[in-house]
């Protein structure tokens, strides 16, 4: 892995210590030697990500659209920023400059953010490590719902296990290191009538 995608909030969330994680997680990146790759504003914990990272001597990529660009919240200090012309063609650029995904906490962007990639993986679209830092518990209720989809036949428990789970960012990043291929989809597919 030499890039790392973190997806996260553009917003600041309610309390601290999702900064603090964020903060931690861009300055472990670089400590690490991983550049950052991520949306490229300068507010919320992106921001927090980008600015740790940097701190840290790390090279930071970010990826905005126009629109957001336009809005003055492009970050200004980073190594490498790509405006682009909208949400679709960021993500796709996203994916192709990472080899490994991870989300912190944030909001509707952040989960739109998930599960595409890990969606993109589970199809065969690429077999690039994605996990979620589950500061202080923030993703639980999220992954309740991952193993209903699994009880009620939605997802293979094989394609839930390609998703690394934990609180700790270096644990984490041990997990991808041992990333397994996914279950082919299409070959576990009940396609009876």
């Amino acid at each position: 892995m030499g890039s790392v995608c973190v997806f996260c909030g553009s917003s600041r969330g309610a309390e601290g210590r999702y900064l603090e994680h964020a903060s931690d997680l861009g300055a472990l990146l670089a400590r690490r030697g991983f550049r950052v790759v991520y949306g490229g504003a300068q507010v919320g914990m992106m921001g927090v990500v980008a600015d740790a990272a940097l701190a840290a001597g790390g090279e930071v990529v970010g990826v905005l659209p126009q629109s957001m660009a336009d809005r003055e919240i492009a970050h200004t200090g980073l190594s490498e920023l790509h405006v682009v012309d909208g949400m679709h063609e960021r993500k796709a650029m996203m994916a192709e400059l990472s080899d490994a995904f991870i989300a912190l906490p944030g909001g509707i962007g952040t989960l739109e953010e998930l599960f595409e990639i890990w969606t993109w993986m589970q199809i065969g679209l690429h077999d690039k490590p994605v996990g979620l830092l589950d500061v202080a518990g923030f993703y639980q209720p999220l992954l309740r719902m991952v193993e209903h989809m699994v009880r009620e036949g939605f997802l293979h428990s094989a394609n839930r296990d390609t998703l690394a789970v934990d609180a700790d960012p270096v644990r984490l990043l041990e997990a991808f290191s041992r990333h397994a291929a996914p279950v082919d989809k299409w070959a576990t597919l009940d396609t009876s009538p």
